[in-house]
């Protein structure tokens, strides 16, 4: 290797080092700060377990959930919203991407549009279809785990936010729909195979990087979720209580925030989204291993 060559690639390195190291020194004073009374920068003042008494106990009072149920309902509800989407989101995209049909393009437009709107500004109407579904009998508050599709449910919330998160999970999905070579489907539609084979047996298996790709993003979107939670929940010390209002808890405009607490919270937050990650990396590190564009 040359000299040139050899600096081009020290610049390079220098270059994604700069904000990676920002990035890895607030990882560093998660971790301090969890263990440690109080910081000064990233020295530790006094190290200590206390921060972490939300694992055995609530340190909000006997009113309020353990950390451990609320856990569960935000891994329910994240599983459910990253299921939904992926399933409908590959079923929409593969029409769109190897079919021409009329409206097609129009219909891709719209998805663009629904992607972009403001989700806050269609959080009143949602509020009352929600409330229109909870009055369903059984689909509305009566289901297991996920309590139902209406108003104060987890599922509820997971619905709303699949409605936000498809339009990008089509596209996402046809993207990669759009990279498959028509040979394999072509063969298989002259040995007699119907286009739900071609897609459940051919396609998806072609498309694992995608899948994993939109599985992280809407279960980081599903699990970070705070303003859906907030806004089609009632309270927060009931069942349908999630990780991002359990966290509002320990920030109150009357007493001090107990910064080191909310930072030993934040990191066990995390450690969920790392394991999903490691399970699913070798898939997101083929994601360019595509064959031939195909796609209309």
């Amino acid at each position: 290797m040359s000299i040139r060559r050899m600096w081009r690639a020290g610049l390079a390195y220098i270059v994604l080092l700069i904000p990676t190291l920002f990035l890895l020194l607030g990882y560093a004073w998660l971790v301090i700060a969890s263990f440690s009374s109080r910081t000064e920068g990233l020295k530790p003042v006094g190290w200590t377990l206390n921060n972490w008494r939300f694992l055995w106990e609530s340190p909000f009072g006997s009113g309020y959930s353990n950390i451990w149920p609320v856990t569960m309902n935000t891994l329910v509800m994240s599983l459910v919203m990253t299921a939904i989407v992926v399933a409908v989101a590959s079923l929409a995209a593969y029409p769109l991407s190897r079919m021409k049909f009329a409206g097609r393009k129009g219909f891709l437009s719209l998805t663009l549009v629904l992607h972009a709107f403001p989700s806050v500004t269609l959080l009143i109407p949602i509020y009352f279809v929600l409330l229109w579904i909870q009055r369903i009998p059984v689909i509305g508050h009566e289901i297991p785990l996920i309590g139902g599709f209406g108003y104060n449910t987890l599922g509820g919330v997971a619905l709303v936010m699949v409605a936000f998160q498809l339009p990008f999970g089509i596209w996402v999905m046809k993207g990669f729909f759009d990279n498959i070579s028509w040979d394999m489907e072509r063969s298989a539609m002259i040995d007699g195979a119907s286009r739900l084979k071609i897609w459940w047996q051919i396609l998806m298996p072609n498309i694992k990087p995608g899948i994993a790709a939109l599985s992280i993003f809407s279960f980081l979107t599903a699990w970070n979720a705070y303003i859906i939670p907030v806004t089609f929940t009632i309270g927060r010390t009931g069942q349908s209580s999630v990780l991002s209002l359990y966290l509002q808890n320990f920030i109150s405009e009357s007493v001090m925030t107990e910064w080191n607490a909310v930072a030993a919270v934040g990191l066990f937050q995390l450690i969920p989204v790392l394991l999903f990650f490691l399970f699913t990396q070798e898939s997101l590190l083929s994601i360019y291993g595509g064959g031939k564009k195909g796609g209309v």
